[in-house]
């Protein structure tokens, strides 16, 4: 097996034969040309099916993953849905990490939970809590680690053990730590999903998502062929384009994660020291819990961490004030960005056991100089100590009113 950056540069890409063009083409066709009826070239008939440019972007992430197959979608939400849709039915019951991204809970309780199947929400770092929560219809066990935005390790092998052990399949949301940190397939995972979005398109240009899947057989179909034919007649593909770009950004994951996680690593020790944060979310840290677990099961601590400040107020000001920490929902590219995770990412939990606390902004690191984005923090963290002191004014003010 080549290394990871030789197969993220060479796995897919098949150069052009005919001009020998580096880089393979953009096929920005709909339909190909038959040489008799079902007769094609290539094995190519319509985009919806089959595409070059998709079909490479496939086979070089299912190679990064070890997977069997992969398959690239327009979301990562369509390409969860489409997961679900080709592995459950009507009264399967999923044990769901608690957390992880608001959109995978919304898609479960709101979309699939309508089609009869219910869902248990678990701490993900507690292997008996996995346990309890199974069912006689139990059918799947999905987990995101490192998860959104609290920053949880789950044990992989300990989860894929429990899977093993009662014939359901495990699913990992890879999004955060990518292939180039963690492969889950390795510890017994049957399906990883990816918001293609975020790290592997890397320049946040470009929207997409994956499934990539193990060589495993779910009620006597393959994984390949269930979320194939899914990905076929539900149609929710990657276009040529978005395709291109993605497998564009995948070829230097490797680099960029090395400085993400580098970056991250240094923000996150630095923020820990700051008397105006409550907490920081890292697993680079050694005060983390899941510290020595993710030191095992991954290359690096990524380049994602979350911090608690002293209030609501506060959070906001932080997220609002920043140059270079720009306030958006996304993550995982080259520029770094802030979320208010409360009421942005993960504003359908408000309300619920799983909302995120108020006092809780997540930073998505990029690559710019460590030294900038330190004097960003500055700055943020100035005017979340201003909002603070005079959010306590007023609170003051009314009791005493």
């Amino acid at each position: 097996m080549s290394g990871f950056n030789t197969l993220a540069v060479h796995a897919g890409q098949h150069k052009d034969p005919h001009t020998g063009a580096v880089i393979p083409p953009i096929y920005q066709t709909s339909t190909f040309i038959q040489d008799g009826i079902n007769v094609l070239r290539a094995g190519h008939e319509y985009s919806r099916g089959s595409n070059p440019t998709r079909n490479g972007f496939e086979s070089q992430l299912a190679a990064l993953e070890g997977g069997a197959a992969g398959f690239s979608f327009a979301s990562g939400i369509a390409a969860e849905d489409a997961l679900l849709r080709a592995v459950l039915e009507p009264g399967d019951h999923i044990v769901l990490g608690a957390d992880g991204y608001g959109g995978t809970n919304r898609l479960i309780s709101k979309l699939h939970g309508k089609w009869g199947i219910s869902s248990s929400a678990v701490d993900i770092t507690n292997l008996d809590a996995v346990r309890a929560a199974l069912r006689p219809n139990t059918a799947l066990l999905w987990v995101e680690t490192p998860s959104n935005p609290l920053l949880g390790i789950a044990d992989l092998a300990g989860w894929a053990a429990i899977a093993a052990e009662h014939g359901v399949l495990l699913v990992v949301d890879n999004t955060f730590a990518t292939p180039y940190l963690q492969r889950p397939l390795d510890f017994g995972a049957h399906a990883v999903v990816h918001s293609t979005t975020k790290y592997i398109g890397g320049h946040s240009d470009v929207l997409g998502g994956a499934v990539i899947v193990a060589d495993h057989l779910h009620r006597g179909q393959s994984l390949a062929e269930a979320v194939g034919y899914q990905q076929f007649a539900g149609g929710a593909v990657s276009g040529p384009q978005d395709s291109y770009l993605a497998a564009r950004g995948l070829k230097t994951l490797g680099l960029r994660m090395e400085r993400h996680c580098a970056t991250a690593s240094t923000l996150a020790r630095w923020l820990d020291d700051r008397p105006e944060v409550a907490r920081v979310y890292y697993p680079g840290l050694e005060s983390h819990p899941g510290h020595e677990l993710a030191a095992r099961q991954q290359r690096g601590f990524g380049g994602i961490l979350s911090l608690q400040l002293a209030d609501e107020a506060a959070a906001r000001a932080f997220a609002e004030s920043m140059e270079y920490f720009q306030l958006s929902v996304s993550l995982g590219g080259v520029e770094s960005l802030v979320c208010y995770p409360r009421e942005m990412t993960h504003a359908s939990l408000i309300g619920t056991p799983l909302e995120i606390p108020a006092n809780l902004v997540r930073l998505s690191v990029g690559i710019e100089e460590p030294e900038d984005l330190i004097a960003d923090l500055e700055r943020g963290l100035a005017a979340a100590a201003k909002a603070s002191e005079a959010d306590s004014i007023q609170h003051r003010s009314l009791a005493t009113a």
